[in-house]
C-alpha cells in the first residue's frame, strides 16, 4: 500500500485491506442532519419513563433495601471466612495440619466447611428471595406491565384515528 502525502492524505484508497465500503463517509464531516422542529404535544411516557418511575417508588425501594440487608452482611461473612481460611493455612500451618479423626485434620475440615457454607448460604439467600422479595418483585413488574399495556392501547387508539 502506498502512503499517502499532501492534499488527499486523509482518503483511502480502495485497494486499502482495512477500507469498508459500509463506513465510508460516517462521521468524516457528513452534513448534520437539519434541527427537527419541537413537537406540539408532550409525548406519552414511554417504557423509560415508567421503569423511571418504578425505581423512584417506595416499593422498589423496600425491595432494594431488603435485598441489600441480606447480600452485604452474607458477602462481608463469607468473604472474611474465606480469608480466615486462606491466611489460617498460609501462616499457621501446624495449626491446620492438627489432626482431628484419623487422617482428618483441621485444613480439610476447613475445607470442606468453605463447601458446605457456599450451600448454606445458597439456600439462605434462596430462602429469603421467595420469603422477602419475590412477591413484592412480582407486584411491582405487574404495575410495569400494566403500565406498558395502557401506554400501548392509547398508542394503538391514536393510531386507528
Amino acid at each position: 500500500m502506498d502512503k499517502h502525502e499532501g492534499r488527499d492524505a486523509g482518503t483511502i484508497r480502495l485497494d486499502d485491506p482495512w477500507y469498508d465500503a459500509l463506513a465510508v463517509g460516517w462521521g468524516e464531516g457528513a452534513e448534520p442532519s437539519p434541527p427537527r422542529p419541537a413537537p406540539a404535544v408532550r409525548p406519552a411516557p414511554g417504557a423509560s419513563d415508567i421503569y423511571r418511575e418504578v425505581q423512584r417508588s417506595a416499593a422498589f425501594q423496600e425491595v432494594r433495601s431488603r435485598y441489600r440487608r441480606f447480600v452485604v452482611p452474607a458477602t462481608a461473612g463469607f468473604f472474611l471466612w474465606y480469608v480466615a481460611y486462606v491466611v489460617a493455612a498460609t501462616a499457621a500451618p501446624g495449626l491446620m495440619a492438627r489432626p482431628v479423626l484419623g487422617a482428618v485434620n483441621v485444613a480439610m475440615l476447613a475445607g470442606l466447611g468453605q463447601f458446605l457454607s457456599t450451600f448454606l448460604l445458597t439456600w439462605a439467600y434462596a430462602r429469603h428471595a421467595r420469603l422477602r422479595r419475590d412477591r413484592a418483585a412480582l407486584d411491582l413488574r405487574w404495575t410495569v406491565f400494566e403500565q406498558e399495556r395502557g401506554q400501548d392501547r392509547n398508542r394503538a387508539r391514536r393510531a386507528g384515528r
